[in-house]
């Protein structure tokens, strides 16, 4: 059954993955002229997905969608891809950790000839978003106070996060505000997207407070399953969707708005007719445009498992949050206190490898400092120690150079799309001996940054001892060689969750996110980011929302004038 609306609404928006479109909704039904449709495949938020420390567990809900991606050989095979299911899109599942990248990101975006996107460009959205809450940052010329954005330090942390950061003065680095563009190498306590204990998500920040608006209309736990296009002038004219087994078409008067992430908006281009020709023929989808969606897959990715025990309790790990449930429970729904509060991390360091090719001030490699680990990530590296206490410190290649792809399955809307990553290959089609001794040699000598970090003074008094059990796969290998960490990342190396660049600006959209060759259509999540910023992608992701709002109702002027 096709149900027709009898009104069609001036904006439409696909959402999920990111933040982006809160931003733009606000904006948009300021104006009590615009009419705004949202459509959202997900479930309202509830009180469990509000609590910091539940992140890792609401991965595996329905609150995230779980792509799995194509078998990876270079890496550690398959790996689900978390996508936010909800109206608070991604950041019902995101990390909560507020970084920005270098202002030098940036600035390269502006000069793959995307103007207007220059670092002096974004910062205003960047500013604009942001209520710093932290007193010695707030009067910062690079921090906002009057957004909508909470932004705070981790307030749970243990006694071995002051040890971190005196561990890194030991060697030289400064404690910075990493948010500030002259000062992004060093180290620093997280600067964290949480209020009093919870979750700040995009909706909690944009939306909830305007539902009341009569021009602003929500469908929730439905599922867009095309954008209309009139083939003959190429304009998009609305979109169908799923709810409840029902199939139905909604009209836009003004343009269709794409906020649907780095696996789902290529999908819905894509099964428009939107996308790589020969792939689409393939399919046997007819081809409105030729672009290259689904191209140009960027993702952040480090290694987990380089865990240290201590010889000290230094409260809770992440572990423990179950073995005394109850009591943090209490203490986190009574007194907004405890370790529910906390984000699993609570130090952040950026640095430099002799690898870098990057200018003297931009860091290559980022090292979370996390005060737990799981028993459960490999049995017998693990398993003799449990019951000890521990930290990780997590390396993350801030600038990748693989880049992977996502395809079409099928034609049917409702199959998952074809996510494969491409860790650790080369976009230049370099051999791999190179790329090992480019990119991976780059998480080797992190990694070994990390181990001297667990030798200087401030944590030795912790009796700070790397777990020095090899992984079965490498146990035929020296430990601590070097040709032991290129196993160990092979084993080990985990995503992110910061999928960017399927859609990117100045190939499938231009500069003001419309896409290419189509008109009423535009992009506004992380697929449009033509490089991956050297950062957790979320306030970069609200950046582009805040931006988008402007080009929006900029070029809805311009057209009526």
């Amino acid at each position: 059954m096709v149900e027709y609306f009898a009104t069609s609404k001036q904006y439409l928006f696909k959402i999920s993955r990111l933040t982006n479109f809160f931003f733009e909704i606000s904006r948009l039904t300021e104006d009590f002229r615009s009419t705004v449709l949202v459509i959202e495949n997900g479930q309202e938020d509830n009180v469990i997905t509000d609590i910091p420390a539940a992140n890792p567990y609401t991965l595996l809900t329905d609150y995230s969608y779980n792509f799995e991606t194509e078998p990876d050989p270079n890496a550690c095979q398959d790996v689900l891809g978390h996508r936010g299911k909800g109206q608070e899109g991604g950041t019902i599942l995101s990390g909560l950790i507020w970084t920005r990248g270098n202002y030098r990101d940036y600035d390269n975006w502006a000069s793959l000839g995307n103007p207007g996107w220059s670092y002096q460009d974004v910062l205003p959205y960047f500013l604009k978003t942001e209520n710093m809450m932290e007193p010695e940052l707030r009067n910062s010329p690079y921090h906002g106070k009057h957004g909508f954005v909470p932004v705070e330090y981790v307030r749970y942390v243990t006694p071995l996060l002051n040890s971190f950061l005196k561990a890194a003065n030991f060697f030289g680095y400064r404690i910075v505000d990493y948010n500030n563009p002259y000062t992004h190498v060093g180290f620093s306590q997280i600067q964290s997207v949480v209020k009093g204990g919870e979750r700040v998500t995009a909706a909690t920040a944009y939306i909830k407070p305007i539902l009341y608006r009569k021009n602003l209309y929500v469908q929730m736990r439905s599922r867009v399953t095309q954008i209309l296009i009139n083939p003959l002038t190429k304009t998009a004219y609305g979109v169908k969707f799923v709810k409840r087994g029902a199939v139905r078409v909604a009209y836009a008067r003004k343009e269709v708005i794409l906020s649907a992430g780095a696996f789902n908006s290529p999908q819905l281009l894509m099964l428009s007719g939107i996308g790589p020709a020969d792939h689409l023929k393939e399919i046997g989808i007819p081809v409105l445009q030729d672009l290259p969606v689904g191209d140009g897959l960027k993702e952040h990715v480090g290694m987990h498992g380089l865990t240290f025990l201590i010889n000290q309790r230094v409260n809770l790990a992440p572990l423990s949050v179950f073995q005394g449930i109850v009591i943090n429970a209490l203490k986190y729904f009574l007194t907004s206190s405890g370790v529910l509060k906390t984000l699993g991390c609570e130090g952040v360091g950026y640095v430099k490898t002799k690898y870098s090719n990057l200018s003297r001030a931009q860091p290559d490699i980022e090292l979370v400092k996390s005060f737990g680990i799981s028993d459960e990530l490999y049995d017998y590296t693990y398993k003799p120690h449990e019951g000890r206490f521990a930290f990780s410190i997590w390396p993350m290649l801030m600038y990748p150079r693989s880049r992977g792809r996502v395809r079409l399955k099928d034609d049917n809307p409702l199959s998952k799309p074809i996510i494969d990553h491409g860790f650790f290959t080369d976009p230049q089609n370099v051999d791999m001996l190179t790329l090992i001794e480019g990119i991976k040699i780059t998480l080797v000598e992190a990694l070994k940054l990390a181990v001297r970090l667990a030798e200087t003074p401030p944590l030795r008094k912790y009796g700070a001892r790397l777990i020095d059990r090899p992984f079965p796969n490498c146990r035929h290998i020296r430990f601590g060689s070097d040709e032991y960490w290129e196993c160990a990342v092979r084993t080990m190396s985990t995503q992110f969750h910061h999928q960017s660049g399927t859609c990117a600006m100045g190939s499938v959209v231009d500069g003001r996110l419309r896409v290419i060759g189509v008109r009423g259509l535009r992009v506004a999540d992380a697929s449009v980011m033509p490089t991956i910023p050297g950062a957790h992608i979320q306030a970069a992701a609200y950046m582009i929302g805040e931006k988008a709002a402007d080009l929006i109702r900029e070029d809805d002027f311009n057209n009526n004038r």
